[in-house]
């Protein structure tokens, strides 16, 4: 079945280089409609929501789904219950329709990439540690070289950065280098240490290093547990026999710079969200806490924008130079 599937495949490929272009045009509208039908009833779970969603009528949406079956030569819906199932061949079919969709629809955006970046679009994801030092020179410096690109910045857990730049939802995001999806590559961007973050009020707002065993006599507000961050946290003080007094948790790192900008509670965050905020002071701790590698993730294989290749020279060649300045 899978061969009968990849045969298609084939033939649609054949199709784009061997005819003229109004037949290749013709192919990739039936392709794609039918592709956008066949995947609607698979994740609507039948006709009648699939064609609610697609705003066509449900004997229509029968018809382009039949015309399907038939091209293919197999069922690829089980309608004999009371709801409509993938059969064998329809979910071997539903993995090459949904890559066939993505390459089209990078196809699609290839047709109208402008090398000269006078227009364009990024979708660009954070984790949110790096949106509150990375993200604004970053997005400053790319706005004032390409003014005329519309940027679309998400900040995002790194799980569901993955899932979308595999789905071709996002471009490149900024993130972790513990990366669990085999279709993500990286680069590395930097290497952030974290630090104690101090407001100008605490008695340790002078110091430059303090022993790691000194958070044990801290009151602190933390990242909440949701947070990559606030698990890496415990599990290093867990290792080196810390034990901070948790006083406070957000589930923002604006919220919590807020918090000790305001008391004597200290905090634990990249030493560079201190450095945005001239009332903070980051604290060394030795040994080091915890270091952490910050990479730019892309899908593998995926077609990149003339906007998508100058934002990643422009974030390492900044961030490499910034490496080196500290060096």
């Amino acid at each position: 079945m899978e061969d009968t599937v990849r045969a298609f495949f084939h033939k649609v490929k054949d199709g784009f280089t061997m005819n003229s272009i109004s037949s290749c045009y013709g192919l990739r509208a039936m392709l794609l409609r039918h592709i956008h039908y066949f995947l609607a009833v698979a994740d609507h779970g039948g006709f009648t929501r699939a064609a609610a969603a697609l705003h066509v009528s449900q004997p229509a949406l029968s018809q382009q789904i039949k015309q399907l079956e038939e091209t293919l030569g197999v069922p690829l819906f089980d309608r004999t219950g009371r709801t409509t199932r993938l059969t064998d061949a329809g979910q071997v079919y539903q993995d090459y329709a949904r890559r066939a969709l993505l390459d089209l629809q990078a196809g699609k955006r290839a047709l109208h990439d402008v090398q000269d970046l006078s227009r364009g679009a990024l979708r660009l994801g954070l984790t949110p540690t790096f949106t509150s030092y990375l993200m604004g020179p970053l997005v400053e410096a790319f706005h004032r070289r390409h003014p005329r690109i519309v940027l679309t910045v998400r900040e995002l857990p790194q799980e569901k950065m993955e899932q979308l730049l595999s789905d071709d939802q996002l471009d490149v995001g900024i993130a972790f280098d513990e990366v669990r999806s085999p279709d993500i590559e990286t680069q590395t961007l930097l290497v952030e240490t974290l630090a104690l973050v101090v407001g100008k009020a605490h008695p340790y707002a002078q110091k430059r290093t303090i022993g790691l065993q000194a958070l044990n006599d801290e009151s602190m507000v933390l990242l909440s547990a949701e947070f990559a961050t606030r698990e890496q946290i415990d599990r290093h003080c867990r290792q080196h026999g810390a034990q901070p007094r948790v006083a406070i948790e957000a589930n923002s790192i604006s919220a919590v710079v807020e918090i000790v900008r305001r008391t004597t509670l200290s905090t634990l965050l990249p030493a560079d969200v201190a450095a945005q905020h001239s009332d903070l002071s980051a604290v060394a701790l030795n040994p080091k806490l915890l270091e952490r590698t910050a990479v730019l993730l892309q899908r593998k294989g995926a077609y990149h924008s003339a906007a998508h290749r100058a934002f990643v020279e422009l974030a390492l060649d900044s961030l490499t130079r910034k490496r080196r300045r500290r060096a």
